[in-house]
């Protein structure tokens, strides 16, 4: 069950980013990064955000629920690898040096902010292509020139996510954030798209691991 919390104080408006989070802080006085449905990306953000985070813990990936201040520090080869895989996979275009969407707490590496990963949801119609896409804006990853174990950590990573996993993460998404933009289906129609996506992208691994391995070679 998703957990949730109740917002009790608008802290800051936070000016990057396409989703228009603020800082937020709630009832059992944590502070928070809160997305908006009213927010221009729509529900499709909330849902990328939940789904690819929870993939990423699937993984053993660090996905924090809460803000922290952050900065930049060294990676692992191991987490690099295991990140490029999981946003590969997740089709997460929004990871570059550009715009990192990583924070560092205690020395350890976090990843945040998934809104931008599974694109395809933005555009139905598109979906059977992706399953199969190679993903070449991984060539953009702000990790890959540590990357170096992405064919290692594959194996890892397909050996920890299953058609079990996924429905379970799938579970956690509200019913209202899955229905606010069908025009016919149910939620549980919208859940089985999605698990059909990851169940099959999962099963063409090899084409984006082979991409990523690739895109490494040449930044190295």
């Amino acid at each position: 069950m998703l957990r949730t919390v109740i917002a009790t104080r608008y802290v800051l408006p936070l000016r990057e980013g396409g989703s228009l989070p603020a800082i937020v802080e709630a009832d059992d006085c944590g502070i928070y990064v809160a997305k908006f449905r009213g927010a221009g990306q729509g529900v499709r953000a909330l849902v990328a955000e939940l789904v690819a985070g929870e993939i990423g813990r699937a993984l053993g990936l660090a996905v924090p629920e809460t803000f922290d201040p952050a900065a930049r520090d060294s990676v692992s080869h191991e987490e690099a690898s295991l990140t490029v895989w999981f946003d590969a996979f997740t089709q997460n275009v929004d990871r570059t040096p550009r715009n990192a969407n990583l924070l560092v707490w205690h020395r350890r590496l976090y990843l945040i902010d998934h809104g931008a990963a599974l694109y395809f949801h933005h555009n139905w119609e598109t979906m059977a292509d992706k399953i199969q896409s190679p993903f070449p804006a991984i060539a953009n990853h702000v990790l890959l020139p540590w990357a170096s174990q992405i064919e290692e950590f594959s194996v890892q990573a397909r050996a920890r996510l299953t058609r079990d996993v996924f429905v379970k993460i799938l579970d956690l998404v509200p019913d209202e954030w899955l229905e606010a933009d069908l025009v016919d289906g149910s939620a549980a129609d919208r859940r089985s798209a999605y698990l059909d996506f990851f169940t099959r992208r999962l099963e063409a691994s090899k084409i984006f691991e082979e991409e990523a391995i690739r895109a490494h070679a040449h930044v190295i």
